[in-house]
């Protein structure tokens, strides 16, 4: 019944705002109780956020929204807002991400470096909004999902008091040293399934940026490069890496030894945020019932073994982390 008298508000707002003649048809939705409609009126279209006010809160999209346009990043417009019910009415960039670019073999070059240009302008502003601070807490909290979701349901392993401290033990100095990082705005999720080709061009189109925080100048970057659905050969990773440190304002490149340096710094934060998205994967798969989920554990399975190969991280340091599916 709720799922009714939401979709009887969603009709009700959009035929107050557009008319009789509209047309909604569902869009994917993502990794939260947000829902997305594609509307069609006229000539028209766009794209309807369904954000149950009850479950999500509109207010910090719209807030980082218009921090990013100001910034100069490619963010979908505004064209109608309701924040008490929980409905956006935003630009349509279309169904082109950058995942589905790739797949069917495009050119990748010209979209690494618009992604890595909107990266540098996402990180020299100045947010116009209070944001979280990605740190030491957040990072164990989120690597606690691996311990809560992923092994008990995935690998009939349910840690003992003693390995989850010791599994804490082992990551306490890798955290401590990504917290220690120079610290810019952060979108958290800048992947390739959050950049669009609106229009099937460039400059790309950012989406799912809601939950922008302040953090080490490495974790987007880890984010696309490392990405959990996308598997780059090291030396293209290698290139880029080096592209966007090259590009560095100096108070922030001095803080690295060299590229070496930046770049370990790099690997380092993709270890962390691998050990949270297999613990999401998992939690979204068993809590939430969004089994399509679990098609994506076993690449960030590999990236995850990768990370710890390039860190010199071994079974005996860290023995949870390399525990496998039944």
């Amino acid at each position: 019944m709720a799922t009714e008298a939401r979709s009887l508000a969603r009709q009700h707002w959009l035929t107050e705002l557009l008319g009789d003649d509209v047309v909604i048809k569902p869009l994917a939705g993502d990794a939260s109780f947000r829902c997305y409609f594609r509307i069609e009126h006229g000539n028209d279209h766009f794209v309807l956020m369904d954000a149950p006010p009850e479950h999500e809160d509109v207010g910090p999209f719209l807030g980082v929204r218009t921090w990013f346009e100001r910034a100069g990043l490619r963010v979908s417009s505004l064209k109608a807002e309701d924040q008490a019910s929980g409905f956006l009415l935003l630009e349509d960039f279309g169904d082109e991400s950058w995942a589905s670019f790739c797949t069917s073999g495009g050119e990748m070059a010209p979209l690494f470096e618009d992604a890595l240009a909107q990266l540098h302008l996402l990180q020299a502003s100045q947010p116009e909004i209070a944001l979280p601070v990605f740190d030491v807490t957040r990072m164990r909290r989120e690597c606690d999902l691996y311990l809560d979701w992923y092994l008990p349901e995935l690998t009939a392993k349910k840690p003992s008091a003693d390995e989850r401290n010791a599994f804490h033990v082992a990551l306490t100095d890798p955290l401590n040293r990504l917290a220690a990082l120079p610290r810019v705005p952060v979108h958290l999720d800048y992947h390739s399934r959050n950049l669009m080709l609106p229009g099937s061009a460039l400059p790309l189109g950012v989406i799912d940026y809601q939950d922008a925080v302040t953090g080490p100048v490495t974790y987007d970057l880890a984010s696309l490069l490392y990405d959990c659905y996308q598997d780059y050969p090291e030396s293209e990773r290698l290139h880029w890496s080096r592209v966007f440190f090259e590009g560095l304002p100096e108070e922030i490149s001095a803080y690295f030894k060299g590229f070496d340096d930046w770049h370990q710094a790099l690997r380092l934060t993709a270890l962390q945020r691998h050990i949270k998205a297999i613990g999401i994967f998992a939690r979204l798969s068993f809590r939430d019932g969004k089994r399509q989920f679990l098609d994506e554990i076993p690449l960030t399975r590999k990236h995850l073994v990768e990370e710890m190969k390039a860190l010199d991280i071994s079974s005996e340091e860290n023995p949870l982390l390399f525990v496998e599916r039944v």
